[in-house]
């Protein structure tokens, strides 16, 4: 059996490397295929992941009914089993030989080349009979519906060519000037003598034609018709930077699992539904179905009547829609966890408890409403699509965006890939009323922030995202102190911790978790900060103060238009900025003076010296 060509992690396929998605192997530049293209290896190794309550949003989202989520692809230790894993296309199919020559201008410059001009997949032979190494060329050209293709680059250089002669077809090459790499100093030539800047590119938008909807992650020549914008104008195809962070956004959607009756009866009936329950006429069936041993272990607690109900609702398509939003529900559990009772039982997917402080008391504690230590705590996570250029992230509700123009990740969506996340977490709530009279202090900061936004939707006019607020922007520039604060101390990484941020009329909070899937989720940590989550708030509020790089830093306004960082305050690498892997919001919607007062602002902070009082 082949070796694969390279491996990573089932997480980093949602996360990182999904369908469509660019990446380099170890002697290739490809695109990730599409589901179509992914192999268990044997359907026994093709595992299912339960989870109702996310089933449904996708099935909405996508309206898709039916739909099922499976995990990624995992590598067999057995070397006889059959082959799994996820199959990729080579793209692009545009190369750069490693034979550097003297342009008519001085200029380097090296041969541009194509793959059917290849000699075994990885050589191209020069003009001395040589043969040479190639590299990828580093541009391709994409569309924001997600499609993307290798430039066509005679008609990049000769412009679209006269009714009645023929195209030219001769020798191109890529001349540089400099060392920077600016496209401004990138060039194509054509043997023929004409050339254009690869600048013009990004100046004219026509440069690169209109878009032909490719999709080579579904196979080499499949293409969706018809590509247009929202107004129904034919889409150009942009210049894309194939490593550029723009190449590839997924859109993704997670929830914690929460204790549910009725979500458990409905996982009850999946594990069953295609073997037994889908085949049973009529609820005076169900006893005699009951007598097999997988159904009355399944089944063991609900009665023929609340069986019979799931059935006749999974039979009427799919389920109602939940009235409560994803993070609603979820805040609503963690809000109502009882408190710690002890050396009681730790099961299930879910654990949460309360905790409760001896006094003395920081002052920090009248900000806080309450903290919850999660012991155990389930997450999953599916990938419905990707965006590219700019990212469709979810609502400060966690629900996602309709209107989206995601790519597919398959010809005809049957299932989604999904993963598990299981670890451990803190929940701090703060109290509302302690929220609604700081917003009316922050009045000023919160519409220069609003205005920065409106800024940013002129360059995105098609952007279905709407100005999420103070309070969530504040909350969540405090989540990202407190994830580099807690780092330092919990055991984990600062990657491998996530954020949650609840912002809504159910209340407000922070959720930090652990967002790995393997064994550095269930160290402990998270739950011990949680004990002394005062002192913490404490310092993380502390390391707001000031940034390394002050002043220019706290004096940034969203407003300005030369910097065209229209997301964010104050904030930068130097204090607020972390992984983006453990944002829900890709590093956008940040301010620190929010949080607290800055060398460039005061007046707008939810934390003020006298909340910062040792006791």
């Amino acid at each position: 059996m082949a070796r694969p060509n390279g491996q990573i992690r089932r997480g980093q396929i949602i996360n990182v490397f999904g369908p469509g998605a660019l990446m380099d192997l170890p002697h290739h530049a490809a695109i990730v295929g599409g589901l179509d293209t992914w192999q268990w290896g044997g359907d026994d190794r093709k595992r299912k992941i339960i989870e109702p309550r996310l089933l449904h949003k996708i099935e909405v989202a996508l309206e898709r009914p039916g739909l099922t989520m499976y995990e990624p692809p995992a590598d067999s230790l057995d070397p006889d089993a059959p082959p799994s894993g996820v199959d990729v296309y080579r793209f692009p199919e545009w190369f750069t030989a490693q034979y550097q020559m003297k342009g008519p201008q001085g200029q380097r410059t090296r041969p541009l080349v194509h793959r059917r001009n290849l000699i075994a997949q990885t050589k191209w032979q020069g003009p001395d009979r040589k043969n040479y190494d190639i590299v990828p060329i580093r541009f391709v050209q994409a569309c924001p519906n997600g499609h993307i293709s290798d430039v066509d680059w005679y008609l990049f250089v000769h412009g679209i060519h006269a009714e009645g002669t023929e195209p030219c077809r001769r020798d191109l090459f890529l001349d540089e000037w400099g060392t920077s790499g600016d496209l401004s100093e990138v060039e194509i030539r054509c043997d023929c003598g004409k050339s254009k800047k690869l600048i013009n590119a990004l100046e004219d938008k026509t440069a690169l034609s209109w878009c032909r909807g490719r999709r080579p992650w579904l196979g080499g020549s499949n293409f969706e018709p018809n590509c247009r914008d929202p107004k129904g104008q034919p889409t150009f195809n942009r210049l894309l930077n194939r490593s550029a962070s723009n190449a590839w956004f997924p859109q993704v959607l997670s929830v914690i699992s929460i204790p549910d009756e009725d979500e458990k009866l409905r996982g009850a009936v999946e594990k069953i539904w295609e073997d037994h329950l889908q085949y049973v006429p009529s609820i005076d069936d169900l006893p005699s179905e009951r007598r097999r041993a997988k159904v009355a272990a399944a089944l063991e607690g609900y009665s023929d009547e609340a069986v019979w109900s799931e059935i006749a609702r999974r039979r009427g398509g799919s389920s109602a829609a939940p009235a409560k939003s994803i993070k609603h529900a979820e805040i609503e559990t963690l809000l109502t966890s009882p408190d710690s009772i002890g050396q009681d039982k730790i099961e299930g997917d879910f654990y949460a408890r309360r905790w409760r402080p001896e006094p003395p008391l920081n002052a920090i504690w009248n900000k806080i409403d309450r903290v919850v230590l999660i012991h155990r705590r389930r997450e999953v996570v599916s990938l419905i699509g990707f965006t590219r250029f700019e990212p469709a992230t979810n609502d400060i509700d966690g629900e996602l965006a309709i209107g989206v123009n995601r790519a597919a990740l398959a010809d005809e969506i049957r299932w989604v890939p999904a993963i598990e996340n299981r670890g451990e977490g803190v929940f701090i709530s703060f109290k509302s009323e302690e929220i609604r009279s700081w917003r009316q202090r922050a009045s000023n900061r919160e519409i220069e922030l609003a205005e920065g936004f409106k800024l940013w939707k002129k360059q995105y006019p098609n952007s279905k995202a709407e100005f999420v607020g103070a309070p969530y922007i504040m909350l969540h520039s405090l989540a990202h102190l407190l994830i580099t604060q807690v780092s330092l101390e919990c055991g984990y990484s600062s990657s491998a911790i996530r954020e949650r941020v609840y912002a809504g009329e159910a209340g407000y909070g922070i959720l930090l978790y652990t967002g790995s899937p393997d064994s550095e989720g269930t160290l402990g940590g998270l739950v011990e900060i949680g004990r002394k989550i005062d002192l913490h708030l404490r310092n993380a509020v502390e390391l707001g103060r000031l940034c390394s790089n002050d002043p220019v830093c706290a004096q940034h306004s969203a407003k300005q238009p030369l910097e065209e960082r229209f997301l964010i305050g104050a904030a930068c690498h130097g204090c607020l900025l972390i992984s983006e892997t453990s944002c829900e919001r890709f590093n956008q919607y940040l301010d620190r003076s929010l949080v607290v007062a800055t060398v460039g602002a005061s007046g707008a902070e939810f934390f003020t010296d006298e909340d910062l009082v040792l006791p």
